[in-house]
């Protein structure tokens, strides 16, 4: 009996996998996570109703649930990377960071120094172990889909997980989670960033050093407007640039040099598509490095539709250049770019400002 500890939210997805490994056989032991939450405001994923629910869940299927108290860790390495990425012009996508060094790769940490075989997760991607290399490809269910955030684990790291819900749909999960008659399972799930409560332009508000400036159209040297704080926009955002009634205007570029939000009044404005773009912090997942150039696919965000591409050596940066086969609107600094080939997840990395 393979030994495995299980990340467990109170959330379907996961209470539905440890019932999976547990009706298998495995030797399973439940772990929920306590993350950092703002003041006076509840971290949805470790909020009291959720520890509640996950211990419902553990003793339905009669299993410990351990608690790990990871608040300052989460604080370090999540949120204060998402408030520094902000106020340097990035657009951070934090639950990259939190898989990378919390969710699962704290917790294969963990999972080995407490002498577990494998760390098991109810997020929606395939492994398969094709001789002596893990193969990570995308879910069945392809709104589900969680594979881009994982680009950041390690070969080695990536052997030591299990996805039981793989070959699963969600609609199969919450039929399994009625079957299994969990108290779960018709609990509603949350997609937003968790220790977020309402826009998250009100937590920069509260957590960024803010400076206003001038906002200027672009091909006009004439200031129409004035913004609240660069960190505040993204590339392509339209919300949030109101003008006395004029527009709409949607963002081009953050200069902070001059403090200054340019923007253009078209949405498919040329100025807003590019074909190419460097990522620096590449990770890839394979066990040997691709040979560069290549041909692949990338999503240059969460829920992007793939775009065909070569990525290759960008000698000048010592880092990697992506040559997009047709031009796209608003890549945006801070945001992962994460590689494809067909369905196969060969890693990732940062979008560099250009």
């Amino acid at each position: 009996m393979k030994k495995v500890l299980v990340a467990m939210s109170g959330g379907v997805d996961s209470s539905v996998a440890a019932s999976l490994l547990k009706e298998k056989g495995y030797d399973i032991t439940g772990v929920f996570l306590r993350f950092w939450q703002d003041k006076n405001q509840e971290n949805k994923a470790s909020s009291k109703q959720a520890l509640k629910e996950a211990k419902s869940v553990a003793k339905q299927i009669g299993i410990e649930l351990l608690v790990f108290d990871w608040q300052d860790e989460f604080k370090k390495q999540v949120v204060d990377y998402f408030l520094k990425s902000y106020q340097k012009g990035d657009t951070p996508n934090p639950c990259v960071v939190c898989n990378k060094t919390i969710k699962l790769g704290g917790l294969i940490k963990e999972a080995n120094n407490l002498g577990f075989d494998y760390l098991a997760s109810g997020h929606y991607l395939k492994k398969l172990q094709s001789k002596d290399e893990v193969k990570v490809y995308r879910a069945k269910d392809k709104t589900k889909d969680q594979s881009y955030f994982l680009y950041t684990l390690s070969h080695s790291q990536l052997e030591k997980l299990i996805f039981p819900l793989a070959n699963f749909k969600k609609s199969e999960v919450r039929q399994l989670a009625r079957k299994y008659k969990l108290s779960v399972a018709t609990k509603s799930e949350s997609q937003d960033i968790c220790f977020l409560n309402g826009p998250h332009n009100n937590f920069l508000k509260k957590h960024l050093d803010l400076r206003p400036g001038d906002i200027k159209l672009v091909g006009e040297n004439k200031v129409i407007g004035r913004h609240g704080g660069l960190p505040l926009y993204t590339i392509g955002q339209r919300r949030g640039i109101d003008i006395g009634g004029s527009g709409p205007y949607y963002v081009y570029k953050l200069d902070y040099r001059n403090n200054i939000l340019w923007v253009v009044n078209v949405w498919d404005d040329e100025s807003l598509y590019k074909k190419e773009f460097g990522v620096k912090n590449v990770n890839w997942t394979t066990k040997q490095k691709p040979k560069l150039p290549f041909i692949c696919s990338v999503v240059i965000r969460y829920g992007h539709l793939p775009i065909n591409c070569v990525v290759k050596a960008d000698t000048k940066k010592n880092s990697f250049k992506v040559i997009l086969k047709k031009k796209t609107r608003a890549i945006t600094p801070g945001q992962s770019a994460v590689f494809y080939i067909n369905k196969r997840l060969i890693g990732g990395g940062i979008i560099d400002r250009s």
